[in-house]
């Protein structure tokens, strides 16, 4: 799996890489055949009231479609983290079950 990691008004460090790279592998145990991972990591706009807050973003890329998880407005970096990578991975566990055939079709009325 190719992985990008890009920080916007984030200060980048090797125990931030770390923890996003090994997220990012642990989404290959819900879906087989993830091409890429594009992880966005950034500070959104400051609120004098409400401090910092965070936004993360998730592309992924596998044969025949692109999933995206967005988590926005976490005060903490590691929630923001731990929250974008859960959805995205609900997203592939999806995904992969309609590729499989588990999800039931729903057959349209009158036919």
């Amino acid at each position: 799996m190719q992985l990008q990691i890009s920080f916007h008004g984030v200060e980048q460090s090797d125990t931030l890489q770390k923890a996003i790279q090994q997220r990012a592998t642990k989404l290959a145990r819900f879906h087989d055949h993830i091409i890429s991972c594009r992880v966005v990591v950034e500070l959104a706009a400051r609120h004098q009231r409400h401090g910092n807050e965070y936004n993360v973003r998730l592309d992924i890329k596998v044969p025949g479609a692109e999933i995206v998880a967005n988590q926005e407005g976490d005060k903490d970096l590691q929630v923001a983290l731990r929250d974008a990578f859960d959805a995205a991975r609900r997203k592939l566990e999806d995904h992969a079950r309609r590729q499989r055939g588990d999800v039931k079709q729903h057959s349209t009325p009158g036919t």
